[in-house]
């Protein structure tokens, strides 16, 4: 009976024993699918030295930023403490961060904060061979570069589709953090589709809690097969090392811009000539829209490729080329994605109407960011200029701090929010600026989205002015 009694006991924990072996089965598999991508990856992931001639003035920041780029202290654009103007001076900079190897001739992808400017850029790779590498071309506005060296049958890992990832699913970052070259993090895929963080003028980044720390900028971010599906860029952190929240460049929008840059070394954009927003269910109320899907035209840009399509002021776009819009982010990548020239069918809606608009795009130049911007601005009703010594010396600020406003139209809706000739900005929607340049780029993203929240000085303090765009 005792035999008896010992086999029915073992007999019970045996599905347990299964289970636990099945488990540890599980986990040997994914180890070694970690070990593989990372024998197949880390041969092809360079590691990138970058001397620069800046010139500077003496003004400092802080070392708290909570975005940080990776690479060195001229890349932390915000959160800075700025301090009293000193004689401009030259002097030499250097940096580093990550890049991989993407054709077997040496092309190379990156980031542009990595490469930026830099009168030098050394590449060093796996098996210690160093080279000076050529910028093919930066493009700043999507933080992708392209670099190369000449050199043959160097080891290149493979581009995947970043469009099939999906959140929760193992990714792998490798690249040099802190100098540790050849370092390997594996986490998950957090988000898709981030937006609107103010690393770049085109986001639509990949969140991940894959640590990354700085250093890693520039270098990939991998599937589970070792394909690249994303370019390290920046984390966000008060820390100024990994907290679990990375932001990586969806390898599909890489591809685009690294294609562009090898032809021609420039990225040209599609431009449409429109003002956006987002469409909440009280505006779908007030639209005698069904439902809030969609997003609004707020404005149309005065000769522009909408304009001459017909699209009006007060349109809802629903579909572009089939597909749904909903997100003004999206739908801005979206064009500027395509070729000048091509054209794209928009299915809006006018007046309880569903119409379908084809539309030319056109090109975006400085000339088109200049109009759209001075039309952007005559719509806010304000003058800007940069903290100069006088307006410190008036209103107690300090150079650097922000930009001040000059004139102001009364009837504007910012000066029924209550602000003031002589008000102080420091940022727009939760962006730092500290010029007339940061505030414009910042201004041009906040009119496209649709939607505008100002950071102002209010004496000693600071506060959020949220600024209707309708």
């Amino acid at each position: 009976m005792k035999h008896v009694f010992f086999i029915t006991l073992f007999m019970l924990h045996l599905p347990t024993l299964i289970v636990a072996d099945e488990a540890i089965d599980v986990l040997r598999q994914t180890g070694r699918a970690f070990s593989s991508v990372a024998r197949q990856t880390i041969p092809a992931v360079v590691f990138i030295q970058v001397e620069q001639i800046v010139e500077a003035r003496g003004r400092g920041h802080s070392f708290n930023d909570p975005f940080d780029f990776f690479g060195d202290d001229m890349l932390r654009r915000f959160f800075g403490v700025p301090q009293q103007p000193q004689q401009p001076r030259r002097y030499r900079r250097e940096g580093a961060g990550s890049g991989f190897i993407i054709s077997k001739d040496g092309y190379i992808l990156t980031n542009s904060h990595v490469v930026g400017d830099a009168t030098r850029i050394t590449v060093r790779l796996h098996d210690g061979r160093e080279f000076d590498a050529k910028n093919i071309g930066t493009d700043p506005r999507s933080e992708v570069a392209l670099i190369k060296i000449d050199a043959e049958d160097v080891p290149a890992v493979p581009l995947g589709d970043s469009t099939d990832l999906e959140v929760g699913e193992w990714v792998i970052a490798v690249g040099n953090p802190f100098g540790l070259s050849e370092t390997v993090t594996a986490g998950i895929v957090s988000a898709l589709g981030r937006r609107n963080i103010g690393i770049a003028d085109y986001e639509d980044f990949i969140q991940t809690d894959a640590a990354i720390n700085p250093g890693n900028s520039g270098g990939p971010l991998l599937n589970i097969n070792g394909e690249v599906v994303g370019i390290n860029t920046a984390i966000y952190t008060r820390s100024g090392g990994s907290m679990g929240v990375g932001f990586a460049i969806p390898i599909n929008m890489a591809r685009a811009i690294k294609e562009q840059l090898m032809e021609s070394g420039t990225v040209t954009r599609g431009y449409l000539g429109v003002y956006l927003q987002e469409i909440t269910q009280l505006l779908a109320d007030s639209l005698e829209l069904a439902d809030a899907k969609g997003i609004l035209i707020s404005d149309v840009v005065e000769d522009s490729p909408a304009e001459k399509s017909g699209l009006q002021q007060g349109d809802v776009v629903r579909k572009i080329d089939g597909q749904p819009v909903d997100d003004t982010g999206a739908f801005r990548n979206e064009i500027s994605n395509r070729r000048p020239g091509t054209e794209i069918e928009l299915l809006i809606h006018r007046d309880g109407e569903e119409l379908h608009v084809n539309v030319t795009i056109g090109r975006l130049d400085d000339e088109e960011e200049e109009a759209s911007l001075q039309q952007a601005m005559e719509k806010l009703g304000i003058r800007i200029d940069d903290v100069t010594e006088e307006m410190a010396r008036r209103f107690g600020y300090s150079p650097g701090e922000g930009v001040v406003i000059t004139d102001i139209d009364p009837s504007a809706r910012i000066a029924q929010a209550g602000i003031r000739v002589g008000t102080l900005i420091t940022g727009v929607n939760r962006i730092r600026v500290r010029s007339v340049e940061e505030f414009n780029n910042a201004i041009e993203e906040a009119m496209q989205l649709g939607r505008l929240v100002l950071t102002v000085r209010r004496g000693r303090f600071h506060q959020y002015v949220p600024i209707p765009l309708d």
